[in-house]
């Protein structure tokens, strides 16, 4: 699955940062604004103990992780929805996206160019919000006309589109996003503030403290915050295993923030990871939370979801309890579900087929 998260959020908030550490990739993080003009794209491996759970049973040769792509988006400014700041380009790359990481700074740094004075997260937070709402507006009156339009058809599904859309313009211009809202999407017409968001605060290395007012204003829309230093990140991530294990435990962490923001991402878009075990390879894959056994087939071979017969299905801790595939076979712990089955997060599946 191709799902991607942009990483958003005003000029010179460590966006790009952030994405250096995530992908560790040589993008350019200066500091000025629009230095990310283009997108930077990057595959990130989500972590999973499981898997290497998993791989001890199997011993396989190979072993394929599960991957998000993150695309650094340069910053927004007011006005973008008005083009300022080559915002609508900026605005184009948001709406191809399937979720977005809003970062928000909470670091000091007196060289830091910032349009903004001083450290308001909900301040920053409703600036993009608002351009996002601005955006969207533009693109309601669009559909607005087309709608109109097709109800000279007669068909019934337009008056309810119309509906839909007054139902949108009114919480957008009492300035609430479409995502705290719990009006249902329209399929093809993909409104920016209506997509899934989490938050990302980038303090200072050692202050990982919040303001009650930014927590409660997460919580109200039930999206999850991140906290990191992503300077301290960046340089974590360019370590070798044995360094970046001392490095954590002398700042009292127990794992990378980039591995707990790929998980929040995850979770974000409501994805489920399930695991095959064929010859020499072991890999996980990650579907959308109940997806149907013969379409998660699919996501490997089209030619599996075709011919899907069943599929044999173990969760992934009773293999690694029971430490081999065979006993696991011996013992009927393996299940045979059908068609209808919705593939569960941790299932290892073996699925049957015609070709």
């Amino acid at each position: 699955m191709a799902l991607r998260i942009g990483i958003i959020g005003l000029p010179n908030v460590g966006k790009s940062t952030v994405f250096n550490a995530l992908t560790k990739l040589d993008v350019p993080a200066l500091n000025y604004p629009f230095c990310t003009i283009e997108p930077n794209q990057g595959m990130v491996l989500i972590p999973d103990e499981r898997l290497e759970k998993i791989a001890e049973v199997s011993q396989p040769k190979t072993l394929t992780g599960s991957t998000i792509e993150f695309v650094d988006i340069a910053g927004l400014v007011k006005g973008a929805s008005r083009g300022e700041g080559l915002g609508n380009q900026f605005l184009a790359h948001i709406r191809e996206m399937d979720a977005l990481a809003h970062v928000v700074r909470l670091f000091q740094a007196d060289d830091v160019a910032s349009q903004e004075q001083g450290i308001d997260p909900l301040r920053d937070i409703e600036i993009v919000d608002l351009e996002l709402i601005l955006a969207d507006l533009q693109t309601l009156e669009r559909r607005r006309e087309r709608t109109t339009r097709m109800l000279k058809t007669g068909e019934p599904q337009y008056r309810k589109e119309l509906e839909l859309l007054d139902q949108y313009q009114a919480a957008l211009e009492t300035g609430v996003p479409l995502r705290r809202t719990d009006l249902p999407p329209l399929a093809d017409l993909p409104l920016l503030s209506a997509k899934p968001v989490m938050y990302v605060a980038n303090t200072d290395e050692g202050d990982y403290g919040l303001a009650p007012d930014f927590k409660e204003w997460a919580a109200s829309e039930g999206a999850e915050i991140v906290v990191m230093a992503a300077d301290f990140e960046m340089e974590l991530s360019r370590l070798d295993q044995e360094d970046a294990e001392l490095f954590l435990a002398e700042a009292n962490m127990d794992k990378p923030a980039l591995h707990r923001l790929v998980e929040a991402g995850v979770r974000l878009l409501d994805l489920i990871t399930f695991y095959t075990i064929k010859g020499d390879e072991t890999r996980s894959w990650i579907i959308s939370r109940g997806m149907l056994a013969p379409q998660a087939a699919g996501c490997i071979h089209s030619d599996m979801e075709r011919g899907f017969i069943r599929a044999e299905v173990i969760n992934w801790k009773i293999l690694v309890d029971e430490g081999s595939l065979a006993g696991c076979r011996d013992k009927g712990l393996l299940r045979i579900e059908g068609k209808d089955y919705a593939v569960q997060d941790g299932d290892v599946i073996f699925f049957r087929f015609n070709v």
